[in-house]
């Protein structure tokens, strides 16, 4: 098939309207579908999770508990060669190093006037289940991602679902990871079935207060309509990835690095965006050419997404490819240009940044340390990457001395009747002639550590 170059300048409204929202349609198509599903798992629980298993996944769980037992942690770490077990090693300690420079002290005050103490106290969320996928690959790296942030934060529940492989078992490499990452707690269920688990809780699964990780159209859909009773994250739907190159780019390069998002699935999207008309020919040659040659089932997801949400954007000028850029919001972005810096600014909305023609979309999916789980479907707008903070909340913490209250006490009363609430009023002006009990002040307790 031909990879097809389309002019920005030249596209019509609902064109640029349907690339631009990309997989996020399909998410809302799906929606309908996925209703009975939760409905049924909140309503049936284990049951349901067996039976949409065998739907959907084609898996009998019917002789095997939900819950990966003991054994198989130890089993798969046998059975994994010890090649993956080292890379899987290196990463996490990567992924480790990165993320516990995240980690906020516990407690912070700061003496806004004097007298007048205001701070936060940073603390883990009670409990959290994680999505790894599976339906497409073996995802050990969306695993640590998502485990190795959680359990710096020191969240006590951390439960993760994921689907299984024909015969019931998890993927030996995600079991090794989260056995390494000390995360025992391993359901074999996926789908938007595995979301309505955590969501609702059923016999084997604990309900959680937070879900986080990325799916497919079904898994996003699944997720969108728990979120109005529960937190699930930053939106992480199917991959998308574009690449900013000007005419010092190498093709090769261009056509390598499109390749590497567009073989997830058929729903991703990978888009070149350059102001090049000659890089735009050669790199359209080049991904003609490699697609032949890329096994199945890989062949056919890239030719999906070049297809529908893949392709080659020809802009006028580099100042309109960056507005382009950031009209998409990528979830991942790849500058292949000769001064990356130079644009860095003026770059407001993706996931990531990736500087230079050395640092392809797998270096940072895999082992640079830097989270992969970003938000897609035009959400690095409001959006980040998955960090610490997000399984973290943090409680306002304010104390007042005598001094402090008397500074404050006139500019209150004066707002609390200017608002209308007298008792707001009378707890200030009263407050004096009722008197207070001894209490420890902040000057006494003297700086709290940091955490960890």
């Amino acid at each position: 098939m031909q990879v097809r170059i389309l002019r920005w300048q030249e596209l019509e409204e609902a064109v640029k309207h349907r690339l631009l929202s990309r997989a996020e349609t399909e998410i809302h198509d799906a929606i309908d579908s996925v209703k009975p599903i939760l409905e049924a798992v909140k309503e049936r629980g284990d049951i349901a999770l067996r039976e949409f298993t065998l739907r959907f996944d084609k898996v009998n769980l019917n002789n095997l508990p939900l819950r990966v037992q003991p054994e198989e942690f130890e089993q798969a770490s046998r059975i994994l060669p010890p090649n993956v077990k080292e890379a899987l090693e290196f990463v996490i300690e990567n992924v480790t190093t990165f993320h516990r420079n995240q980690l906020p002290p516990s407690f912070t005050f700061t003496e806004v006037r004097p007298g007048v103490f205001a701070g936060e106290r940073a603390t883990p969320i009670p409990s959290v289940g994680l999505y790894v996928p599976r339906g497409k690959g073996s995802f050990p790296s969306m695993l640590y991602m998502l485990a190795v942030p959680a359990k710096i934060a020191q969240v006590p529940e951390i439960r993760i679902v994921t689907p299984p492989n024909p015969d019931g078992s998890v993927d030996p490499a995600c079991l090794y990871a989260a056995s390494r990452i000390g995360v025992h707690e391993v359901y074999r269920v996926g789908g938007a079935q595995g979301i309505a688990a955590l969501a609702y809780g059923t016999q084997s699964i604990q309900r959680v207060v937070k879900i986080l990780g990325p799916g497919s159209r079904f898994v996003s859909a699944a997720k969108r309509l728990v979120s109005s009773f529960m937190d699930v994250g930053m939106p992480a739907g199917p991959s998308e990835a574009i690449i900013l190159a000007d005419e010092k780019a190498n093709p090769q390069l261009v056509a390598l690095d499109l390749l590497i998002e567009a073989e997830h699935g058929s729903d991703s999207a990978a888009i070149l965006i350059t102001p090049d008309s000659t890089l735009a020919k050669e790199v359209a040659g080049i991904l003609t050419q490699r697609m032949a040659t890329i096994p199945e089932p890989r062949r056919t997801f890239i030719t999906h997404v070049f297809q529908t949400y893949g392709g080659i954007i020809l802009t006028d000028t580099m100042e309109e490819a960056v507005y382009v850029v950031n009209a998409f919001a990528p979830e991942h972005l790849q500058l292949q240009v000769e001064h990356p810096f130079d644009l860095l600014g003026q770059l407001h909305h993706a996931g990531e940044i990736l500087l230079g023609s050395r640092t392809p979309f797998s270096v940072a999916n895999y082992a640079t340390g830097a989270n992969a789980v970003l938000p897609t479907g035009g959400f690095a707008r409001t959006y980040s990457a998955v960090s610490v903070r997000d399984f973290l909340k943090y409680t306002s913490i304010v104390q007042v001395t005598p001094k402090g209250f008397t500074s404050l006490k006139k500019h209150v009363q004066v707002l609390a009747e200017y608002e209308g609430f007298p008792s707001h009023a009378q707890a200030v002006i009263e407050r004096t002639s009722l008197g207070s009990y001894p209490e420890t002040l902040f000057q006494e307790h003297g700086p709290v550590k940091p955490r960890g």
